[in-house]
């Protein structure tokens, strides 16, 4: 195995928990996931974003930091892969969509503060989905306070995600999700583990799923 941390993105309802778990499971590796039911912030923020997402945003922030910063620290003899479901940059692509820009611009000037603090994932696992299918992931997972989420947001999200991998360096596997069924398929789940047992250089690469 090349890659000792990956990392898993994608837009809201890509599937991103559901691979982390399956891949963890794979690799017997430590799994990182966003705990975002603890954002006191996130109920309100989806009732009322203008004033509430600068808040929700640095609650995430802190919230994120503080989980990879402890993966530094707490590094597991028995599991030499990790698994997270979330890139620390989503904090920057999100803030990016919701947050004016004067607020934007402190709020990125704090980002680039603790950043530098973080290590990088070995690979990116990039889950693109249309908005419909996205929709459909958000229904089925049915939380209250996403069903409210509107096209027009996710079209947001979706573009600030897509400009942002054309434009790092990271290794990133670009997988088009539209009909995938990783819990149903396992042809799927091990498209992505073939894939994982190449190296890449920087830069996209699409994968394909049967």
């Amino acid at each position: 195995m090349n890659y000792h941390f990956i990392t898993i993105e994608g837009n809201i309802g890509a599937g991103k928990t559901t691979l982390a778990h399956m891949l963890s499971r794979h690799y017997n590796a430590r799994l990182v996931l966003e705990e975002f039911t603890d954002n006191p912030f996130l109920p309100k923020f989806y009732e009322n974003p203008k004033q509430f997402a600068f808040p929700l945003e640095l609650f995430f922030m802190a919230e994120r930091y503080k989980q990879l910063k402890d993966l530094i620290q707490q590094k597991d003899l028995f599991q030499q892969i990790t698994v997270s479901d979330y890139l620390f940059t989503k904090c920057l692509l999100f803030a990016k969509v919701n947050l004016p820009e004067d607020e934007f611009r402190l709020y990125q000037r704090l980002f680039e503060i603790i950043h530098q603090q973080l290590i990088q994932p070995d690979i990116l696992i990039y889950l693109h989905a249309p908005v419909q299918k996205l929709q459909q992931n958000i229904r089925k997972r049915n939380r209250a306070y996403e069903l409210g989420i509107n096209d027009e947001y996710l079209f947001s999200l979706q573009e600030t995600y897509t400009h942002y991998i054309k434009q790092h360096n990271l290794k990133t596997l670009f997988v088009d999700v539209s009909h995938a069924d990783f819990l149903g398929n396992e042809k799927h789940l091990q498209t992505i583990i073939n894939a994982l047992d190449h190296d890449y250089d920087e830069g996209q690469h699409y994968i394909n799923l049967p």
